[in-house]
């Protein structure tokens, strides 16, 4: 399994747009390989090098495995939307306070369909996925904030 996006390489700079200098939309991310057994995907983007410690961004999950591309600024229909470590249900972009942050955008493949309402967050869903994971993949972008591109 792998994943890629049209808007940055692996281990390249994120563009702006998607970042709190822009517009603060989620980039498209390209799955490909999908195992078959696969009944679900999950998406989870984190920070590992936030002050504090790894700050999740985003987390959606009981994706279609049959899904190609997450769309710019969209999740699949009937995906489910998770807490951030912001405490928001949305995508937060890149925002580093100094430095260049790594930007971990990870997919999951998952023998199941998760049991997990709206709104949980990553503990819950870490705890749930662990042993249902099929395969995983990660793209790594990375970002300083004040940065134009």
């Amino acid at each position: 399994m792998k994943i890629t996006s049209s808007v940055f390489e692996n281990n390249q700079m994120i563009p702006s747009i998607y970042t709190c200098d822009g517009s603060n939309i989620s980039p498209p991310l390209e799955i490909h390989d999908v195992p078959e057994k696969a009944k679900s995907l999950a998406v989870v983007m984190e920070d590992p090098d936030a002050p504090g410690g790894v700050l999740t961004h985003w987390l959606i999950w009981n994706i279609d495995p049959q899904t190609l591309l997450i769309p710019e600024a969209l999740i699949p229909e009937k995906a489910i939307r998770g807490t951030n470590s912001m405490g928001h249900m949305t995508y937060d972009g890149p925002c580093p306070p100094t430095g260049t942050h790594h930007y971990h955008f990870k997919v999951y493949a998952l023998d199941d369909i998760l049991e997990l309402g709206p709104g949980s967050n990553r503990d819950a869903l870490d705890k749930l996925i662990q042993d249902h994971i099929i395969d995983e993949t990660e793209i790594i972008g990375l970002y300083s904030s004040g940065m134009t591109s």
